[in-house]
This record gives C-alpha cells, sequence and structure tokens, in this order.
C-alpha cells in the first residue's frame, strides 16, 4: 500500500511538472510573439533562442530568431547561425531561403538568387516540404521562386496540374493574368464542382477588359477537348458576367443541342435576360424552348409563359407603343390559350393576360371573367388563389364596384393574417376607406401598416398616413381631401379627363392649398400613362422648383430623371438628376438606385 502511495505521487508530481513546464514554455512563446508583433526585436529574439534551445525540432522558432537578428541589422551573426545550423541539418531547405534573405537584406543580390536556387535543386518529392518552400518564398515576396517551386514540384511528384489553383495565385499577385487565368482554367481539369471557385476568383480579379483574354483562352480549350463541358460552361458564364446575352444564349443552345437538355440551361440565361431587360434575348431564348422542346417538356410553359411576358415587357416600356402592337401581343395571349387552354397548369398566364386586358386593353370585363374563371379551379395554391382575388378586387374597384373589391380585400386579410399578402389586402382595404372619405378609419389602417414586414407596404403605409394628416383639418370641412381622394380613385380608374377636372376645381376653389404639390403629381401621372411626356416633364420640374422640401419632391426628382433617361434618351440630364437624389436627398427611399444607375449612365461596371 505504501509502495502504490509513492508511485501515485511519483507520477502526479510529474504530471504537475511537465503541466508546469508547458505553461511556462506557452507564456515565454505568447510573450515573444508579442514582443516580435510590435517591433521589440532584441527582447523576441533573446526569446525565440531560448525556445528554439528548448525545442531543437521547431524550425519556427529558429526562423524568428534569425528574422529578429535581421530586423536589428545583425546580419553578420545572422549568417553565421544559419550557416552552423545548415552545417547540422542540410536537408532543412527553408534554412536556404533564410540565408538567402539575410544577403539580399545586405545588397547581396546574386549570392541570395544562388541560395535560392539551391533550395528550389534539393527539392525531394514531398508535398509538405514543396508547399512549406513555397510559402517561405511567398511570404518574402519572392514570386518567381515560389512559382519555380511549385513547378519544380509538380515534376518530382509527376501528377499533372497539382499545383494550378496556388499557381493562378502567385501569378495573380505578380500581375500576370493571361497566365493567372490559364492556370484558373487548368484547375478545373474536368471537374464541374470547381466551377463556382473558378467563376468567383475571376469575377473578384479580373477588369472587363479582361474578359477578351478569358475567353478567347476558352475558345482554344473548347477546340483542343470538345467532350470537357466546364469550359463552355464557363465560356456561357463569361457572356453573362459581361451581360453579353445574346452570345450566351448561343452558348446555351449549342449545349443544349449537343447533350440533349431539357432546356433548363437557355431557360435560364432567358430568364437572367429579361431581368436584366434585355427583352430582344429574353425573347429568343423562350422562343427557342417553345420551339425545339416538345409541349410536355419541363420549361415549355413556363418559356411560353416568359415569352409572352417579355414581348408585352418590350412593347409597354416604350413609350410610343400603338393599339396594334397591343393588338398583335392580344392575339399572341390568344393563341396559347386555344393550344394550352385555361387550366391550373396554366394559372399563372392566366393572371398575367387579365392584367394585359385591364390595363393595356382596358377590357375589365374580360379581365373579370378570366380571374372568376381561374377561382374556381382545384389544385392551385391558396397564395395564387389570393393573388388573383387581390387582381380581380382592383379590377372590381376600376370597374365602380367598391364593394365587392372590399369583400374580397377582406377575404385575403382573412386568409393571411401573417405574411405580405395579408398585409396588402389590408392596405388596400385602407386605401379604398380613403378613396370614399372615410378618412379617420383610413389614417388608423395607415398607422398600423406602418409596422408592415414588406418595406414597400410599410413606405406606402407612411406616404399615405402622413398625407392624410396634413391635410385633414385645414379647413372647417373636408372638402378639399374628399375631391382630391375622388380624383385618385378616378386616375386609378383610368377616368383622366374627369379627374383632371377635378383637380383643376380644386386649383379655382382653393388657391394656394397645401394639396398642390400632391395636384402636380398626380396630373404627371396621369401624362406619362397618355404617354405625353413633355407635359409630364413640365409638371415635374414645376413641383420641384415650388415644393423641394415636400414629401413628393423626390419621387418627382426620380420620375423625371427616369422620363430623361428612357422616354426624352437625354442621358446627360438624367445623370444630373440621379446625382442631386442621392446628394440632396440622401435620406430618400431613391438615394441607392440613384446613385447605381448614376453609376451605369457614367459607364462604370458594377
Amino acid at each position: 500500500m505504501v509502495r502504490f502511495l509513492f508511485l501515485f505521487f511519483f507520477v502526479f508530481l510529474c504530471g504537475f511538472s511537465s503541466t508546469e513546464v508547458y505553461g511556462q514554455g506557452a507564456q515565454k512563446a505568447n510573450l515573444a510573439n508579442e514582443y516580435f508583433n510590435t517591433g521589440e526585436y532584441e527582447k523576441a529574439g533573446e526569446l525565440y533562442l531560448s525556445l528554439y534551445n528548448e525545442n531543437k525540432n521547431s524550425y519556427f522558432y529558429f526562423g524568428r530568431y534569425v528574422q529578429c537578428l535581421i530586423e536589428i541589422n545583425e546580419l553578420t551573426l545572422a549568417e553565421k547561425v544559419v550557416k552552423d545550423e545548415i552545417k547540422k541539418s542540410p536537408d532543412q531547405l527553408p534554412l536556404y531561403i533564410s540565408l538567402g534573405n539575410i544577403y539580399e537584406r545586405g545588397g547581396q543580390k546574386e549570392k541570395a538568387d544562388k541560395e535560392y536556387e539551391k533550395s528550389i535543386e534539393k527539392l525531394s518529392p514531398d508535398q509538405n516540404q514543396i508547399a512549406q518552400m513555397a510559402n517561405a518564398f511567398s511570404q518574402l515576396n519572392k514570386l518567381d521562386f515560389a512559382i519555380a517551386t511549385y513547378l519544380k514540384g509538380e515534376d518530382l511528384i509527376k501528377i499533372k496540374n497539382l499545383y494550378t489553383y496556388n499557381l493562378a495565385e502567385l501569378y495573380r499577385r505578380k500581375g500576370d493574368i493571361p497566365k493567372m487565368i490559364a492556370h484558373n482554367l487548368k484547375y478545373l481539369n474536368n471537374d464541374i464542382q470547381r466551377l463556382n471557385t473558378v467563376q468567383s476568383n475571376m469575377q473578384r480579379y479580373l477588369q472587363t477588359e479582361d474578359y477578351k483574354e478569358l475567353q478567347s483562352q476558352l475558345y482554344e480549350l473548347i477546340q483542343k477537348e470538345p467532350n470537357d463541358l466546364t469550359y463552355p460552361e464557363m465560356l456561357q458564364w463569361t457572356f453573362i458576367t459581361v451581360k453579353d446575352y445574346s452570345k450566351a444564349l448561343r452558348q446555351a443552345k449549342a449545349l443544349d443541342r449537343q447533350f440533349e437538355e431539357n432546356g433548363v440551361r437557355v431557360f435560364n440565361v432567358a430568364y437572367i435576360a429579361f431581368n436584366d431587360e434585355d427583352y430582344d434575348s429574353a425573347i429568343d431564348g423562350f422562343g427557342y424552348i417553345a420551339t425545339n422542346h416538345p409541349k410536355n417538356s419541363s420549361y415549355y410553359i413556363e418559356s411560353r409563359r416568359g415569352l409572352l411576358n417579355a414581348k408585352k415587357a418590350k412593347v409597354v416600356s416604350k413609350y410610343d407603343y400603338s393599339t396594334a402592337d397591343l393588338q398583335s401581343l392580344q392575339s399572341e395571349y390568344q393563341d396559347f390559350f386555344s393550344i394550352m387552354g385555361k387550366n391550373t397548369q396554366t394559372a399563372g398566364l392566366m393572371l398575367e393576360y387579365a392584367e394585359f386586358e385591364a390595363l393595356y386593353m382596358n377590357n375589365l370585363i374580360l379581365a373579370i371573367e378570366i380571374l372568376e374563371e381561374l377561382r374556381e379551379f382545384g389544385g392551385i395554391s391558396k397564395e395564387s388563389v389570393a393573388q388573383a382575388k387581390l387582381n380581380l378586387a382592383d379590377y372590381y374597384l376600376m370597374s365602380g364596384d367598391r364593394w365587392e373589391a372590399s369583400l374580397l380585400f377582406s377575404q385575403v386579410d382573412k386568409d393571411f393574417k401573417e405574411g405580405t399578402l395579408g398585409e396588402y389586402a389590408r392596405y388596400k382595404n385602407a386605401k379604398l376607406s380613403y378613396y370614399a372619405g372615410d378618412f379617420e378609419w383610413a389614417q388608423e389602417q395607415f398607422k398600423i401598416l406602418k409596422g408592415a414586414t414588406s418595406k414597400l407596404i410599410s413606405n406606402d403605409a407612411i406616404d399615405m398616413s402622413v398625407f392624410v394628416m396634413d391635410n385633414l383639418g385645414l379647413d372647417t370641412t373636408e372638402t378639399t381631401l374628399q375631391m382630391f381622394s375622388k380624383a385618385d380613385l378616378l386616375i386609378f380608374q383610368n377616368k383622366y379627363t374627369e379627374a383632371i377636372d377635378i383637380m383643376d376645381s380644386i386649383k379655382i376653389l382653393f388657391p394656394e392649398h397645401s394639396l398642390e404639390d400632391d395636384i402636380l403629381y398626380l396630373k404627371a401621372q396621369i401624362y406619362k400613362k397618355q404617354k405625353k411626356t413633355d407635359l409630364a416633364v413640365n409638371l415635374l420640374e414645376n413641383l420641384i422648383e415650388k415644393f423641394p422640401e415636400e414629401i413628393k419632391a423626390d419621387d418627382a426628382l426620380f420620375e423625371l430623371a427616369e422620363l430623361y433617361e428612357e422616354a426624352l434618351q437625354d442621358k446627360e440630364k438624367a445623370k444630373q438628376l440621379y446625382e442631386k437624389i442621392y446628394t440632396d436627398y440622401s435620406g430618400s427611399t431613391y438615394a441607392v438606385e440613384a446613385k447605381k444607375r448614376y453609376r451605369i449612365l457614367r459607364g462604370e461596371n458594377l
């Protein structure tokens, strides 16, 4: 028993002693690192030498000790200790790099290069050693020697493209863009999983003009290795990145045919083009699928839908579209439904067609019929039904049936107490009360909706709340606001002449009223819809000049900039107006978008 207790305490004391020694070593290392990082190299050097003597296998401590000697200009001593260490351990190749660094710091570049070259000559086919050496050179910014290390390492290990990723990074640091590109492409090595990594590198480091070099190298590789899918994938990505969607589609179509795909690649490019407002490319892409893939294929219906949406956007985005343009588009919608029918699969397009008939063909009866038919379908999502009800409510309101509109908004509100659809329905019901002149109830709802999860609904609710509050109680009656809200409803119902008559009456009956800026803004909206651009511009400019501090000023400024950019094609004037928004109205919700558009007009690559 006594012997057992003796052994127990001996082991305990030994363990305690080793733990204490380890703790002291760690403290010393931390202190040395702290001195080194704060530039106290003499103190750090003493500690690193002590640590190396205690840990002869740690060349980290030795390297730090030598670096401290170099930093305090003790080059002779540094040379001696490194040479002594080389005699003891000639296979420790980083020592030759340290010696070369000492010579270089002393102005002896030729001797330095010889030591660097000697270290590379002595390389063995050991991946850890090669990586250690390349990193040592890289830390000294000796990029050519780091590159030479990796290239010799590949020869020694005899594994093709083993270090292409590392080499790509070194060529990038050198500024050798063609070789950086070449090694990134070698890194792909027919591995589709590496595409995202390479694309991220290219996007991070290439300038716009560098993409031509990338595309040139890709064309060569595609010719040499036609069965490697990574290169055409990469080429397609470059065209999307520089927004050359027609060429991206050409590539996508070729791959779709070559590999007999289902059209997904072409669909994705067309979708990107559509969102970037390149409607011709979108029409090309969606049209290709609709023409070349069978009706029961995965992307056929969505492509037909995309095709019609792109054609509609192309027509209505212009400020000079004609009745004939709209009638042609209407025929295409009708042709689609005659072939595919109206059913759960085509429900999304039915929503869009109803909107087209209501807003562009002024055929509210047909729009309502389409959506009432859709409501009867089984098997479509609650969200789709809710969206149909919201649109249908708008069309009923436009046709003068306020009660049916309110009923539909209330149904959506009840079905979606949480979320954007319910919030939007509540906002629309509050707007109905505003149109009807029930301003107090509407104001209460707008106040609640200020906290909506949707930023857009929240902003609209805030605007309406401020507007109603500012204009309630200014007169002994609510007559002026009632007249204005009625005009607002008439505009929603596309009854523009009647709306203008009411607004003109307000100006006559209540001159210099606080609603003057709102009247200017609403009339400008009418002239925009009627494509009377000059009249809209005059009203918006008048509003900005007379009411620069009012709530509608930034709205007017942004819309004016859009008109100059798109309708009047005066890019310089548009640029000035966008700049004014983000400088003079930095708190505006338009500020970020205005700055983005300003930079695009300046020709910057975003």
